[in-house]
């Protein structure tokens, strides 16, 4: 019979052991994962190479690709069927030069980037690549591979990101160069870097009815907070919903309090269904001046307060918001993913938008 100390003795040297052979077969998994994307890697060269010396027969990459993968499925199995050469070739052709991970200043978790001999460092896997194949910018495939393993996205993170057009809704309004540093990896740095116009949130699963109501779209939220958290981006520790503010024996509530620790900010979200008004944005207004005064505290950045619309005036913001303003924005949302062609007829309208404003504002000065 076992005492109360030896039983007590052998759980624990079996939670030890346990830790040891998940450990093992985790480390081992990442690198069976990461051979296999070099090892693509190196087959799609090797089929490119031969290829280029064969490209004056039309049809001789495809004759070889077939003949290739019999021999390669005798010896080894489907594996390596004639749709997984055409993919490591067209990964050759996307990544011709290898993962823009290696040797680049970006701090990505767990691998020491520059000591690695291979083109791809084990970072991400193969379904990864399969994603970022998908993109065909090379700035915004840079952008999506160096976050991807920066954040630790998943396979399924990466592929929304992608879907929902990140790289683009963080470019508006930048200039070439700024946007290059976009492709560098997303760093927050000021307001305007935690914002993107429109967020996207068709995680949410909402219903479009006449009957909807701003505490819908708050408990939708609530109830997915880590994908919302996802969207909002880097740095975000949620706070508070319906965080109640009181001024003189009135009442106010603001729906979502946030908190960006790279920014060192609280940042509030008041969600609005319907048109951005111009009482929402002086509501917002008292909010955040309530807590740079009552809340933040000597070291901390002033407050940032976004209004999340469904409909908004880029004119009416303007005029508006005092023209200095950094802490207030107007952002809308959306509940479907955009194509490429909407997000570029949006992003086109809201600088026409902006320009014109712009224009309005000069021509009162000047009178």
């Amino acid at each position: 019979m076992r005492t109360a100390d030896e039983t007590a003795t052998e759980a624990k040297l079996y939670e030890r052991i346990s830790h040891i052979v998940a450990a093992a077969r985790g480390q081992v998994a990442r690198t069976v994962n990461s051979a296999m994307v070099n090892a693509y890697w190196r087959i799609g060269r090797e089929i490119v190479v031969v290829e280029q010396s064969g490209a004056a027969r039309a049809d001789y990459g495809d004759k070889l690709l077939e003949r290739l993968a019999q021999r390669l499925q005798a010896a080894y199995g489907r594996g390596l069927g004639r749709k997984t050469l055409e993919r490591a070739r067209a990964f050759y052709l996307t990544f011709p030069d290898g993962s823009v991970l290696v040797g680049n200043r970006a701090e990505i978790p767990s691998t020491a980037l520059s000591e690695s001999p291979a083109p791809f460092p084990p970072v991400l896997g193969w379904s990864h690549y399969l994603v970022l194949m998908r993109v065909r910018r090379p700035d915004a495939r840079a952008f999506y591979e160096i976050e991807a393993a920066r954040e630790g996205w998943s396979v399924r993170d990466l592929d929304r990101q992608v879907s929902s057009l990140l790289f683009e809704r963080l470019g508006t309004g930048k200039t070439a160069g700024q946007r290059r540093d976009v492709a560098g990896g997303h760093e927050v740095a000021s307001t305007r870097d935690v914002i993107k116009d429109p967020f996207v949130l068709e995680f949410l699963d909402l219903q479009e009815r006449p009957a909807a109501h701003e505490r819908d779209l708050e408990q939708a939220i609530i109830d997915r907070l880590e994908a919302f958290m996802l969207e909002l981006g880097k740095g975000f520790c949620f706070v508070a919903r319906q965080k109640r503010i009181t001024i003189e024996g009135d009442h106010f509530y603001v729906d979502l309090v946030f908190y960006n620790r790279l920014l060192r900010a609280f940042v509030l979200f008041d969600l609005k269904l319907g048109k951005l008004t111009h009482q929402d944005l002086g509501q917002m207004q008292m909010y955040v001046n309530y807590f740079d005064r009552h809340q933040r505290v000597e070291h901390e950045a002033r407050t940032i307060g976004i209004v999340l619309c469904s409909e908004k005036n880029e004119a009416m913001v303007n005029i508006t918001l005092p023209e200095d303003n950094e802490q207030i924005v107007a952002a809308r949302y959306q509940t479907c993913l955009p194509t490429e062609d909407e997000l570029r007829r949006e992003l086109a309208h809201h600088r026409d938008e902006v320009e014109r404003v712009l224009r309005l504002t000069a021509d009162a000065g000047e009178t």
